[in-house]
């Protein structure tokens, strides 16, 4: 696989941001609505889809299995192949994208032919054992690199058989992994996780015509997810609500700024999604949404957030990690600002991210004069002033898009190197950025030799 362009995002400090704007669609969702789409009885029709390198991974995914793809009106629509797909001729590139490949595992272990899932030299980092155990139990034939630990995934399917899976982490990737390869399993199939996670997955099925039964432990934090097989998705109209990940980067950096004033526009403000706004507001920012209704199976609305005149330092406990995952870079920003040392802890799940999200995070931020400490599943941030200077992204969206806030209110311009990763989710960032009134020196595509 060719390794990403190397680019990167320039911007000096500025006013405090201030305006609204609509988010791209949610990639979450937007990859469960190709995917169920892909195996699906009929045509389905996916509007506001994400148009970041990583859903369009999946797109071509599902053509290369034989889906029908095409656009039209601003919509993309996937005439599905009801559950039976057609052998690849090539090995399936999930380019940068961990939910493609973790999601496609699922939907591949039932089907009877050979497949490969590979990606970049960042997913060829990425951890696949935590989907291989149960895809075994449940009958298929599935290796992977390095002693099964990373890609690329070879996959031999068979008809699944049900299976009563219990994860050690509270992954959504692995429980949505289960329930698509549960989908052609005769009989009941339940994946338990140790605490509630993102549930698109759920959400989504329900969408497409399949009921997914979820129970709660007790006593404990665990919740158990049941689906019934064998069942086919019917397709259906998905309208694909803003990303929440996108738009956190923008929430924090007006947090962090007294007089700053964001509102984002008909974004998903699923619960097990928006763990950052309560944290925002036990920090002092003001957070408001309105405007909440349901559309396509998730809550969606308006947020503003407002940035307090003092900012105060918090702990992110544990148990809030799992709905706050992908926004912990843009919690930084916030951090980064705050009166005192605030303390990340049972995030170690960071390190298998696009980067070592926690040891880029720390490093960047002590050349950028914060003082930081890293410890094995997380981070403690004393808040203080920005200097300018030079930072890595590490061909990381998240910790670009949160190095390109913070440069907005440091002492002198600040460079992110290797910052093309943005493209993955949020191509529009760096207009967004400054349409809200952030500088940028250098476009985001800028080639380096």
């Amino acid at each position: 696989m060719a390794p990403p362009p190397r680019t990167r995002l320039s911007v000096r400090p500025g006013p405090p941001l201030s305006g609204s704007f609509i988010p791209p669609g949610d990639k979450s969702i937007t990859h469960r609505a190709y995917l169920l789409g892909l195996v699906a009885v009929g045509e389905t029709v996916v509007e506001g889809a994400n148009p970041g390198a990583d859903c369009e991974a999946t797109l071509a995914c599902a053509e290369a299995l034989g889906a029908v793809v095409t656009r039209r009106d601003g919509a993309v629509l996937i005439k599905g192949r009801a559950g039976a797909l057609r052998k690849p001729d090539r090995v399936l590139d999930c380019g940068n994208s961990g939910t493609t490949l973790r999601l496609l595992a699922g939907i591949l272990a039932g089907q009877p032919f050979r497949s490969t899932l590979d990606g970049d030299a960042s997913l060829r980092r990425r951890p696949v054992a935590r989907i291989i155990e149960p895809l075994r139990a449940m009958g298929a034939q599935i290796q992977a690199a390095e002693g099964d630990r990373v890609p690329p995934v070879t996959i031999l399917g068979s008809l699944p058989r049900a299976i009563d899976y219990r994860a050690e982490i509270a992954s959504a990737q692995v429980a949505s992994c289960v329930l698509l390869a549960a989908l052609l399993a005769p009989g009941r199939t339940r994946v338990t996780l140790p605490m509630a996670a993102r549930d698109h997955t759920e959400r989504m099925l329900a969408m497409f015509g399949i009921s997914v039964t979820s129970v709660r432990s007790s006593p404990g934090p665990g919740i158990s997810l049941m689906v019934h097989g064998p069942v086919t998705p019917i397709a259906t109209r998905i309208r694909v609500p803003g990303d929440f990940s996108a738009a956190a980067f923008f929430l924090a950096g007006a947090a962090a700024r007294a007089g700053s004033s964001v509102t984002v526009v008909n974004v998903n403000l699923n619960p097990t999604r928006t763990g950052l706004l309560p944290v925002l507001e036990r920090m002092g920012a003001e957070v408001e949404q309105t405007g909440v209704r349901e559309e396509s199976g998730e809550p969606i609305g308006d947020v503003t957030v407002r940035g307090p005149t003092r900012l105060r330092a918090t702990s992110i406990a544990p148990e809030e990690v799992p709905f706050m995952i992908d926004e912990i870079p843009a919690w930084v920003i916030a951090a980064s600002a705050a009166e005192g040392t605030s303390e990340l802890r049972g995030a170690a799940e960071l390190r298998v991210k696009e980067s070592d999200r926690l040891r880029v995070l720390a490093t960047n931020l002590d050349r950028l004069g914060i003082a930081c400490v890293e410890y094995p599943d997380g981070l403690a941030v004393t808040g203080g002033p920005i200097s300018g200077g030079v930072v890595s992204a590490a061909d990381d969206h998240r910790v670009a898009m949160a190095m390109a806030l913070l440069g907005t209110r440091a002492a002198g311009p600040l460079t992110i190197e290797e910052a093309g990763g943005i493209a993955t989710s949020f191509p529009g960032f760096a207009a967004t950025l400054t349409e809200l009134g952030g500088d940028l020196v250098d476009s985001l595509m800028v080639s380096r030799p």
